[in-house]
């Protein structure tokens, strides 16, 4: 079938939703709205309050503007707070592998291929974790050119810049200063092919997990992640990549809802707990579901209990914000 919507102007994106019943108190705000943010964005978080069994996908009586744009404001408010508390996971876990490798194996043992699994025979492209091209990748972030030993301009971190203007051998920075310019995925994809389980599971201890399970959790994090950095909608993301649960999570976690934000949630206040003992995150949480109620807890996989659960240790408190 051939696409043959055409385009409309914002008078026109506006005046269709109230075609639909939509409720429009204030129409100057709703164009300033759809102007800034957009009308394809803004109806993905129209879609809980309209009748998608309808072809107008016409909206449930009563249903306003503040509605639909309540749920957009919390679903940004849930990727900042989602964001904070990934930026911790992934900061420690950094420090977490470059103490363990480097105490053991030395400063550079990230360049010597003989500390990561080695691909396996007749693997195809791309499914195995290529040595060569990881320290390919370092290159570019680093901007040293093929077949050179430094980096061609002056790098935007100054400690990078300060290891090529005093040292410049080996070709590359020790693992704790590379390892800051790795993102996430990356990093993720160094610790699960580290070659000896001893090693995976000495970094996964810190975090009171075996490395399968750490394994999985960053992989998912990574995901979200950048879920949340692209501005997706995450309040009712069906996750692509699930997170592995924990035996010690697994009453917490139906099966059915282990493809769902909550299971991000219950990982995320395990290891803020562990990573940041003092962290208000899960408070923060919960006062952002109670603030957007209209979010809705079995959309995101939250038991409609969750926050009585000792898990949590939020029952004797009021999180309202």
């Amino acid at each position: 079938m051939k696409f043959t919507k055409p385009p409309l102007t914002l008078a026109q994106q506006l005046a269709k939703w109230q075609s639909r019943g939509l409720v429009v108190s204030d129409e100057a705000k709703a164009l300033h709205y759809l102007r800034f943010v957009g009308y394809y964005r803004f109806s993905g978080y129209a879609l809980p309050f309209q009748d998608l069994n309808h072809a107008d996908k016409h909206f449930r009586p009563g249903t306003t503007f503040e509605l639909v744009l309540g749920l957009y404001v919390f679903d940004r408010e849930l990727r900042l707070l989602v964001l904070d508390a990934i930026e911790r996971v992934e900061v420690a876990m950094r420090a977490c592998v470059v103490n363990e490798m480097c105490v053991k194996y030395g400063a550079h043992w990230f360049m010597d291929a003989k500390y990561f699994k080695p691909p396996p025979p007749r693997a195809a492209p791309r499914t195995y974790f290529d040595h060569t091209d990881f320290l390919n990748k370092i290159d570019e972030e680093l901007g040293i050119p093929p077949m050179a030993r430094a980096p061609s301009a002056p790098h935007n971190e100054v400690f990078i810049n300060h290891y090529y203007a005093k040292y410049g051998d080996p070709d590359l920075p020790p693992a704790w200063m590379t390892f800051e310019v790795l993102s996430m995925n990356r990093l993720s994809q160094v610790f699960a092919n580290l070659r000896e389980p001893g090693d995976r599971n000495g970094i996964a201890g810190h975090f009171g997990v075996d490395e399968q399970v750490l394994q999985k959790w960053l992989h998912c994090l990574s995901y979200v992640r950048n879920l949340c950095a692209h501005h997706r909608r995450l309040w009712n993301v069906k996750l692509v990549i699930k997170p592995l649960v924990a035996k010690k999570h697994a009453a917490l976690i139906p099966e059915i809802d282990r493809d769902r934000f909550y299971a991000v949630a219950v990982i995320l206040h395990y290891l803020m707990g562990i990573v940041a003992p003092q962290t208000r995150w899960h408070e923060r949480l919960a006062g952002l579901m109670i603030k957007h109620s209209a979010g809705g807890l079995r959309a995101m996989g939250f038991p409609v209990d969750w926050r009585a659960r000792e898990f949590w240790g939020l029952a004797d408190g009021d999180y309202s914000i």
